[in-house]
């Protein structure tokens, strides 16, 4: 029997237990919208004054050690969240009269990554992560992850009203967790098994993942099955990693094929059957070698590697606005007229599962749909990672990024077929005046609905990149400018509630359909009022105009 606690985020911190994050583990990897999600989560219990539950902890007590120690086997991510908020909330200067005596050792431990556990611990400690141990010294994520709690809540705290002193309370006495802690004599390799058997392990989409390998199971020949279901496969684990550049997820014969001989920036494939034949070239490699004896590969002299020259580079250099769930009701819905028909697929991953099981999965010609849909997946990803903006993390600074994955002209062996970045417009002029306008419009969207669920301005840039004959910087800006435009006249302006995200992106095509003459000048003097605006894209927007109004009076912020 598993032994369950109900623990606040005060006794969690502070009850004399280490929580290893084991190396099997993925890094730390919550973004401004997790982020951002979470503490509006928390602030919405505020007003009740009751409980509020924020899921569940999973450990195993490891018997070997002298400390007590628990091996954090799933919910690592909010338990790292919390222990920043709470180590933010103990270094704030202007919250230092709360009792944060208890908090006096970091109880959260990341097993064979010192960089994490240095960096973690330099923040605790109210330090500089970057002054004390270098660029070269800090997890990123982490310290990216801080300096977003130190943006967000005093911002949170600003629109709803409350004190750091209310959320901090809050926070440690009524925000509950469960920690499930598994038997001692637990085989853990066999509870895996079992918990992912069950799905609740498995995350939604490697789930989804599998639904579509099933459906492509129903292909009657037999090669064409087999090659299929391995295309979707190596598509899914290239577009999964949301950090990464998608080249980066196939070897550079692939990307030779696929982005353009020695070139890397280009799409060269026009649909599933041709990006199947593609794919095949290197799984008949693999095939051949295994086949080898031992004796005829050291004749042989070399070997065919699965990876034999993907990037390994760390995708903590970069970060998107998306995350991968969303991405993929985000392709669902741009493709959506051609898989099935035009539908308002919702951009709710909590629905992901039901979502494809309607709209693709349980469709009468699912396997078409499925084909289709995986082919669309990696040009979306292309897509998405050619035309909108990364936030870039490059010698100890960030910043928003509009770059573009190339082949170095340097040699393709010279650098193991790695390539490199400039800018998407403009190439390697970093002051490309087309490339910053679309920066500065792209996080303007982004700032103003940093939460997952409302990014309609992404789906928006998507649609229009997925079926645009030929993308310029200024046609795509254009485009840019009259999607906020509709967005603001069609909808936060509009009497009535006005059009909904759906109609103007797909049925107006990101045409503002208001004139000026609609409005009264006291209709807008009342909705543009400080204390009446109800979307931060307005302020966004505006700020944008005037700083493209005195951009070449004044340097770019």
């Amino acid at each position: 029997m598993s032994d369950i606690s109900q623990l606040s985020v005060k006794a969690l911190l502070s009850e004399g237990v280490d929580y290893s994050i084991p190396m099997y583990q993925r890094n730390f990897a919550w973004e401004e919208g997790e982020i951002t999600q979470f503490i509006q989560d928390i602030m919405d219990y505020i007003p009740g004054e009751k409980n509020y539950y924020i899921g569940t902890l999973v450990v195993f007590k490891r018997h070997d050690s002298k400390r007590n120690v628990y091996e954090t086997i799933d919910g690592q991510q909010r338990m790292t969240t919390l222990s920043l908020l709470a180590s933010y909330l103990k270094n704030s200067k202007n919250l230092e009269d709360i009792d944060f005596t208890w908090y006096k050792e970091l109880n959260i431990h990341f097993e064979s990554r010192e960089r994490s556990h240095k960096t973690f611990l330099t923040i605790f400690e109210g330090k500089d992560p970057l002054e004390i141990l270098g660029e070269n010294g800090v997890n990123t994520a982490i310290l990216n992850g801080y300096r977003l709690i130190q943006k967000i809540l005093p911002q949170k705290l600003m629109e709803n009203h409350f004190s750091g002193h209310t959320f901090a309370k809050y926070l440690l006495e009524k925000v509950q967790i469960m920690r499930v802690k598994v038997p001692h004599d637990t085989d853990l390799n066999h509870y895996f098994e079992i918990m992912n058997s069950r799905g609740e392990q498995l995350e939604k989409h490697e789930v989804l993942k599998s639904r579509m390998l099933e459906v492509l199971n129903g292909i009657v020949d037999i090669e064409e099955r087999e090659l299929s279901q391995n295309c979707l496969h190596m598509v899914w684990e290239a577009c999964a990693n949301m950090e990464n550049y998608v080249q980066m997820g196939f070897t550079s014969k692939q990307r030779n094929a696929i982005f353009g001989d020695k070139n890397w920036g280009r799409f060269d494939v026009a649909d599933f059957d041709a990006l199947r034949e593609k794919l095949k070239v290197s799984e008949e490699d693999i095939a051949r070698n295994n086949m080898l004896t031992l004796d005829e590969i050291i004749e042989q002299g070399n070997c065919v590697v699965i990876k034999d020259d993907k990037d390994d580079e760390s995708p903590e250099r970069f970060s998107t606005v998306i995350n991968f769930p969303n991405f993929l009701l985000h392709v669902l819905r741009v493709i959506s007229k051609e898989v099935n028909s035009l539908h308002d697929i919702p951009l709710d991953d909590k629905r992901l599962l039901t979502t494809f099981e309607e709209h693709l999965i349980k469709t009468n010609n699912a396997i078409q749909g499925v084909k289709k849909f995986t082919f669309s997946l990696l040009r979306c990803k292309y897509l998405l990672d050619q035309y909108v903006i990364k936030r870039e993390f490059i010698k100890g600074a960030d910043g928003w990024s509009l770059k573009r994955f190339k082949w170095n002209e340097g040699g393709e062996k010279s650098l193991s077929g790695r390539g490199n970045y400039v800018n998407t417009f403009g190439g390697d002029d970093e002051n490309g005046e087309d490339n910053r306008r679309i920066l500065m419009f792209l996080s303007a969207f982004h700032v103003s609905t940093p939460t997952m669920v409302y990014k309609h301005w992404l789906n928006a840039a998507l649609y229009y990149l997925f079926y645009a004959r030929d993308i310029s910087a200024k046609i795509y800006l254009h485009h840019l400018e009259s999607v906020a435009k509709a967005f603001v006249f069609d909808r936060y302006l509009a009497p009535n509630g006005g059009a909904d995200y759906f109609e103007m992106i797909y049925k107006n095509n990101g045409v503002c359909m208001t004139e000026r003459g609609q409005f009264s000048d006291d209709s807008l003097e009342s909705k543009l009022s400080f204390d009446n605006i109800e979307n931060n894209l307005i302020f966004n927007y505006l700020d944008y105009l005037l700083w493209l109004k005195n951009e070449n009076k004044v340097s770019a912020p």
